[in-house]
């Protein structure tokens, strides 16, 4: 996609290679080239820089200038490169309006000792670039950086641990059926299985979870979330999961006081009580409850510098090495607000409790310094939220390698968590609440229906133990014969339904556990004394019936008087 013939890509008197001309200071430089967003996914900052110098070689013009009494073809002043390059990257959707002028010089010093640009004369490889008038070109190709080559793996989800192998020493053959007691109506709801009328189930038996059990279900519905939002076939790229700690996740998503902060458990990992008091002290100014007024000025500049020289001491940032990639990612999410907000909070959860407890206290204080109009300006040439970005961005985001756009990005991440520290920095309760609905299901005693939706009703991981037909069997001839008996009972004493729903109950009762009917009812005729034959009475006689059938009317004769 990139490709060395679009590294080659250059502009002679304001036209590209390809011949159109570039409008200097008319609509943008970034108005003739269209940036593209860098999505999420593997190897994104080594993405975004090789967009940057693409665009940059696109859009800078190269004009003629003299230089000691000599003319140079196709190059540029320096000051020319820090206007150009700074107002592309402040309408480039990947970085945003908040680089300032000085991190624009900092990337230019990247790109001269990477050889993106040379001065008149060919040197390069040190980082002396200045924001002045010496004359700068572009060699005749810019390097771009090649993407690590690992092996492609196809849509991966995260699995689920597998716990179905019993443990060693235990064994699950002949375990005892508690009895239940069940009456005529719950027994023929929960046996019309045996006439067809439900599918077939089987005798699910469930492990205990243990705490290690529930942490992995933490670990791995967590990262499967995450891999969700992303949008990304696998991890892998971007995470080595072995790393994450699972314990970690559960001890950030319940070990919090009443502000949402972290409680560590191990105390000695907490911030000293000097920097506690600096950092609330410029949180809550003017009221500082630790420390007493300011009796000189500029008290304030001297214990922001405090907190600044502390955090900057840190051998790893506050979102480790090992999450770079990851935070990187979410980066490319940031036009979609929500999955933005989603994605860094999971990916929060997975940090160490120490580092997440730090993380809280200190971008709450870069939130409200920023908004607190009653703190005197901490410096006299940059403004607060900017100098608050500029501080601490470092030591909350970088890599372990020094990439070369690590500054911008941890810039344009330290914005966005300052913008939504409080959702970020909280656990996500849709993803608790999802984990926990899920540890209990497992934990709950069910019955498996056979069936395309059984597999929909029970997702993974499964404690279910696969038993034989003959361990069916006898636990069904063994287990259950007094509850059974029990129950064959009741029905036949039962006066309060009618004859045809006993016999119906009787009939499906002896298809289901013929052994167990036939010790209550041996013979024929120990069932039929439940059904007595009534005496069947002849129905009386009728006066009418003895009468003599009509007959028809005779004329008889008649007496004469």
């Amino acid at each position: 996609e990139g490709g060395t013939s679009r590294a080659r890509i250059q502009t002679v008197g304001g036209r590209g290679a390809c011949g159109c001309r570039f409008p200097w200071r008319r609509g943008g430089p970034a108005a003739s080239m269209e940036s593209r967003l860098v999505g999420p996914g593997p190897y994104r900052a080594t993405r975004l820089w090789n967009e940057i110098i693409e665009l940059f070689r696109a859009e800078m013009p190269l004009r003629k200038h003299r230089c000691r009494f000599k003319s140079y073809e196709r190059c540029f002043k320096a000051s020319e490169a820090v206007d150009c390059l700074h107002e592309l990257l402040g309408s480039n959707q990947n970085f945003g309006p908040e680089v300032t002028r000085n991190q624009t010089v900092k990337l230019l010093k990247k790109f001269l000792k990477n050889h993106v640009i040379e001065d008149i004369k060919g040197r390069w490889g040190k980082e002396d670039f200045q924001d002045d008038g010496h004359l700068y070109r572009f060699p005749p190709s810019s390097p771009l950086k090649p993407y690590p080559k690992k092996p492609s793996c196809g849509r991966e989800v995260i699995k689920f641990p597998d716990w179905n192998e019993p443990k060693a020493g235990t064994s699950q053959e002949h375990i005892p059926v508690k009895s239940v007691t069940m009456n005529s109506e719950m027994w023929y709801k929960r046996h019309s299985i045996a006439i067809g009328e439900t599918p077939a189930c089987k005798l699910v038996f469930r492990r205990e979870l243990t705490q290690t059990n529930i942490e992995e279900i933490w670990k791995s519905m967590t990262l499967s979330q995450l891999q969700k939002v992303l949008g990304l076939d696998s991890l892998d790229e971007v995470l080595d999961t072995k790393l994450v700690n699972s314990k970690h996740i559960v001890q950030n998503a319940y070990n919090v006081n009443k502000q949402g902060i972290v409680t560590l458990e191990d105390k000695s990992k907490e911030l000293p009580h000097w920097i506690l008091s600096a950092m609330k002290c410029l949180a809550n100014w003017p009221s500082c409850s630790d420390l007493k007024q300011p009796t000189y000025s500029g008290f304030e500049r001297d214990v922001f510098k405090t907190i600044v020289d502390y955090f900057g001491q840190m051998k790893e940032p506050l979102l480790t090495f090992h999450f770079f990639d990851v935070f990187v990612s979410v980066l490319g999410l940031l036009q979609k607000h929500s999955k933005a907000i989603e994605a860094l909070q999971i990916s929060c959860l997975l940090l160490p409790p120490e580092n997440r407890k730090r993380l809280q206290l200190l971008v709450r204080m870069m939130a409200r310094i920023s908004c607190n109009k009653d703190l005197p300006p901490l410096s006299e040439s940059v403004r607060t939220r900017t100098l608050m970005v500029q501080a601490f961005s470092r030591c909350i985001l970088c890599s372990k390698d020094e990439m070369d756009l690590d500054e911008l990005l941890a810039a344009k991440l330290v914005s966005f968590l300052m913008d939504n520290y409080q959702e970020i920095l909280s656990v996500p309760s849709t993803l608790k609440s999802s984990i926990e609905e899920h540890v209990v299901r497992l934990q709950r005693v069910q019955i498996k229906y056979a069936g395309p939706a059984s597999d929909g009703t029970f997702p993974p991981p499964s404690f279910c133990h696969q038993i034989s037909t003959d361990e069916f069997e006898y636990q069904r001839a063994t287990g259950s014969q007094e509850p059974l008996a029990a129950l064959l009972e009741e029905i036949a004493m039962n006066k309060e339904i009618s004859v045809k729903d006993k016999k119906k109950q009787l009939k499906q009762f002896q298809k289901s556990y013929p052994e167990v009917y036939r010790v209550r009812f041996p013979t024929p005729e120990t069932e039929a004394v439940l059904f007595p034959e009534k005496n069947k009475q002849k129905p009386p006689i009728l006066m009418w019936a003895l009468k003599k059938p009509f007959q028809p009317f005779h004329r008889t004769r008649s007496f004469r008087m």
